[in-house]
């Protein structure tokens, strides 16, 4: 099997144990690029000499007997809106279609001090608002298990470049959903860790207070490595969280485990195939000996709306920064100052972030503020103690991860309402800022994945991760790769 089809577990293992070099893994993974990219267009900006040039440095550390980390040498690819220094980061958006910040993301930094090699930027939503990867004023990325289907979104490029074999390892983030729905439609592994477990520093802002950076990956083992790097407090980030960490553990025994299962995840608008895969998942953990349990979120249906509010709020006030002004595009038909603003803001964003400015300007007005945005504050609380009442009963909460596969390029664009019914399943653990892991679970009838969501109480990644490593071995392995070529 070639090296950029195998695991960061696996490969991290040969690279320590000298049965590859670094070099030979990064020219494995930049001749899969060669051959792949033109059909999914998953990257933004490759990082072709810094990639060979980091691998070889690696080697000759390990050749000097230094002890390296677990992922040392392993080519990682970014998302496009996590500032990496020197190197393009646009956010998918005209607005910033030159900015090359003067300084790192803490989970960059993180992973150059752990020697990995970055592979590249990928493609996303402008400013991370979509669920298809299709709102990119560059370019539309593609499913690798299907041409022709979207791979979700914002982190679209993320999943993609893992289906593909593009990368080994990826980071997203997650504002409602945009690490775990496309990790379902790529059919691969995304974890969105508890809010201020990664800390936000260098993320380019959408909804502050939802956002959250997180790993990608193709197996569950994968994940664990890639989330182990990232975590941790940051001085910089107020919102990331100061606590002891012990190491991950995955234990992949089920037996005993208490499992909810949320009536309001299977209603109405999710595919049969989707619950009939999800419901035949806990069956077989029902067989290894978990308990499943019943269980009420009644104010799930509430929640995409809560969450369209609160996101858009903040995005109104976040992406006021980008005023033609200060960096990124400026527009050329501006007499005075006023045109300046309207003309860069009228030309440099897409229609979604367009979209979302507005609407997050309406409900933060002074005669509507109490009528829309304060409401759903007061609903995202009721959300959160909900979540914290069901887990006093259970251990974890199984849903699907979108309440459908993915859909053809194309079919949702004249549609934002079908669009942002992607997130019905994934909404509610941002609003409650808790972990979530998606993970395969099966495959339509036209052959596309199904994923499925695993939720747990705050920081409790641990524990959704050794479910879905139980799983992971029930299905014997997700680290398959579609036929693209």
């Amino acid at each position: 099997m070639e090296l950029y089809a195998l695991s960061a577990t696996e490969l991290s293992r040969m690279l320590r144990e000298k049965e590859c070099s670094a070099v030979e893994l990064a020219r494995s993974v930049l001749g899969r690029i060669d051959r792949v990219e033109d059909k999914v267009r998953a990257y933004l900006t490759r990082n072709d000499e810094g990639m060979l040039a980091a691998a070889a440095r690696v080697d000759e550390k390990r050749a000097a007997g230094e002890t390296l980390s677990p992922l040392a040498g392993i080519p990682i690819g970014i998302k496009d809106n996590i500032c990496t220094k020197g190197m393009r980061t646009t956010c998918a958006s005209k607005m910033l279609y030159n900015f090359a910040p003067p300084y790192q993301a803490a989970v960059v930094e993180r992973l150059l001090a752990e020697n990995a090699v970055l592979t590249g930027k990928l493609n996303m939503d402008e400013f991370a608002m979509g669920s298809s990867c299709e709102n990119s004023y560059f370019q539309k990325t593609a499913n690798p298990h299907n041409l022709g289907r979207a791979p979700g979104g914002s982190s679209g490029g993320s999943a993609a470049a893992l289906a593909a074999g593009e990368a080994v390892l990826t980071l997203g983030s997650d504002t409602g959903g945009s690490i775990r729905q496309p990790a379902a439609y790529c059919g691969v592994v995304g974890l969105k860790p508890t809010y201020g477990a990664v800390s936000r520093y260098g993320l380019v802002a959408f909804a502050s207070s939802l956002d959250q950076i997180g790993p990608m990956a193709r197996s569950v083992e994968d994940a664990a490595l890639l989330f182990e790097a990232i975590r941790g407090a940051d001085r910089r980030d107020a919102t990331s969280v100061q606590r002891e960490n012990a190491p991950l553990e995955l234990r992949a025994e089920v037996r005993g485990m208490r499992i909810g299962v949320p009536e309001e995840y299977y209603g109405e608008g999710v595919e049969e195939a989707v619950k009939a895969a999800v419901r035949s998942q806990l069956d077989k953990l029902a067989a290894a000996g978990a308990e499943i349990l019943p269980i009420r979120l009644p104010s799930t249906p509430y929640a995409l709306s809560a969450y369209y509010i609160i996101s858009s709020a903040e995005a109104s006030s976040n992406l006021a920064r980008y005023d033609g002004v200060r960096y990124g595009f400026r527009s050329e038909q501006a007499g005075n100052l006023e045109d300046v603003y309207l003309n860069t803001r009228t030309e440099g964003f897409g229609d979604e972030c367009k979209r979302r400015i507005m609407l997050g300007t309406f409900v933060l007005s002074s005669g509507h503020y109490d009528a829309y945005y304060t409401r759903a504050k007061l609903l995202q609380q009721r959300i959160a103690a909900e979540f914290a009442e069901a887990f006093e009963r259970c251990d974890a909460i199984v849903t699907p991860t979108a309440p459908d596969t993915a859909f053809p390029l194309g079919a949702h664009s004249s549609d934002p309402l079908k669009m942002y019914a992607s997130d019905i399943c994934t909404v509610t653990v941002n609003i409650a800022g808790l972990p979530a892991v998606s993970i395969p679970c099966g495959k339509d009838g036209e052959g596309m994945p199904i994923g499925m969501q695993i939720i747990g109480d705050k920081f409790q990644e641990g524990k959704i991760l050794s479910l879905a490593k139980a799983c992971e071995e029930m299905a014997g392995g997700f680290n398959r790769l579609p036929d693209i070529e």
